[in-house]
């Protein structure tokens, strides 16, 4: 590891990227502390708190949301854009559809569609917060409809800039662009994680208090790097399909072909798309004047209550296997190997394949699934049962991010380097 870290560096073009990618996640962090004019972060401090749309959003963001930034939404617009635009292509639209179908320059076209509606969303979603913030806890100064409209586009350009700058870290630098600024933004919150979780357990006052909160923190840290290394272990988990090709004179020997499917192959989208399911309906309720019925819609859809954590619970399982069939299309697996003149060892091609690929999926989902249900869930059943506050729980959602981003980025700069060294071979 650390001779490929040697290596990354004295490569000049790598290590250019590097600075380059370094270099446009300074400019996104020092944005993240430039707050819109005419908000009281003093008040919104207590939402971040208080409602979990806020404190997911303020994860995502690096703590750009507590502080009401210019890039308060982050990249979140975008993806949600995405992903009603690949939903919408699975032949809902024929149009999208075809031009899923017209490969690079159908790309293109979605790719563009997708900015237009994630500038749309973006100002939706900046209106819609700052009004329903402003009512909850006042934070706007001049409370109107123009303020509104003025705040939700110095948001929605915000989110606009970020996109570019995402596209410029793809273009290049290293990793995908915006995948690096939702890691950035969430590591550069957790060292702040950790000095606050010192300073809430650890009691200096008294030496016995002391020690118990030390024990407390050193449980806290010990926990954290398990749940790292449980999704590093989950991340890279696969089921390997032996195949064969048909063609006798190929691959004989001891060699062996196999088709990897992954345990986990939503990664993190579940979580975020439940968490937006179980969020929204309280968003619009904060909207209306409070009664019966807004009090007990808020208090069922709670995370940190039993109902409204199994409902979470329930909906991450649910959207891990929506989101992994949108992802592995057993159909398209099967086309796949049909075309290459391979076959899995025991199942006929066509048919017999679709369903046997199906039915793999669908059984290591259950683990993955699980997997994203208990991580989801820790940061709201650790207070339950230990005296750890809510406040310094542990994220598991950043972490799966994190993790997730983290070795998909170094794969891209191993496989960088072995193409450099490929090509150098040549050359000599």
């Amino acid at each position: 590891m650390i001779k490929n870290l040697i290596s990354m560096f004295k490569n000049k073009e790598i290590r250019n990227k590097i600075l380059f990618t370094l270099a446009m996640l300074f400019i996104f962090r020092f944005g993240s502390g430039i707050p819109v004019p005419g908000i009281d972060t003093n008040a919104l401090m207590q939402g971040i708190s208080d409602n979990s749309l806020i404190g997911m959003m303020n994860l995502l963001g690096g703590g750009a949301m507590e502080k009401f930034s210019v890039f308060s939404l982050g990249v979140g617009p975008y993806i949600t854009a995405s992903i009603i635009i690949q939903l919408l292509a699975m032949d809902v639209i024929p149009a999208l559809t075809e031009m899923a179908k017209n490969g690079q320059q159908g790309r293109m076209q979605m790719d563009k569609i997708t900015r237009y509606l994630a500038i749309v969303l973006a100002f939706v979603q900046a209106y819609t917060l700052t009004y329903s913030f402003d009512v909850s806890y006042g934070i706007v100064a001049n409370p109107s409809v123009s303020t509104y409209l003025f705040v939700a586009t110095i948001l929605a350009a915000g989110t606009s800039f970020l996109v570019w700058l995402g596209d410029r870290i793809s273009q290049f630098g290293i990793g995908n662009g915006v995948s690096m600024i939702i890691f950035s933004g969430i590591v550069a919150n957790l060292p702040w994680q950790f000095i606050s979780a010192f300073k809430t357990l650890v009691d200096t006052t008294s030496g016995a208090a002391a020690f118990s909160g030390v024990v407390e923190f050193a449980i806290f840290v010990v926990m954290y790097i398990a749940i790292i290394v449980l999704v590093i272990f989950m991340n890279e988990a696969v089921r390997k399909i032996p195949i064969q090709y048909t063609s006798s004179g190929v691959r004989q020997g001891k060699s062996v072909n196999y088709l990897p499917l992954k345990i986990n192959s939503a990664s993190v989208m579940p979580v975020i798309f439940a968490s937006s399911v179980m969020v929204a309906p309280v968003t619009i309720m904060s909207f209306f004047e409070t009664n019966k019925v807004t009090e007990t819609i808020t208090n069922v859809l709670n995370f940190s209550k039993p109902l409204g954590l199994t409902i979470y619970v329930v909906l991450v399982v649910l959207f891990t296997f929506f989101y992994t069939n949108l992802q592995v299309d057993p159909k398209r697996i099967a086309d796949n190997l049909n075309k290459q003149g391979t076959y899995i060892l025991g199942i006929r091609p066509g048919s017999e394949t679709v369903t046997y690929v199906s039915k793999v999926l669908n059984r290591i989902t259950v683990l993955g699934a699980m997997f994203l249900a208990v991580i989801a869930a820790l940061p709201y059943l650790l207070p339950m049962f230990t005296n750890i506050p809510s406040s310094i729980s542990m994220g598991g959602t950043g972490i799966i991010i994190v993790v997730g981003v983290a070795l998909e980025t170094v794969k891209d700069l191993e496989s960088q380097l072995s193409q450099k060294a490929y090509r150098g071979f040549v050359k000599r």
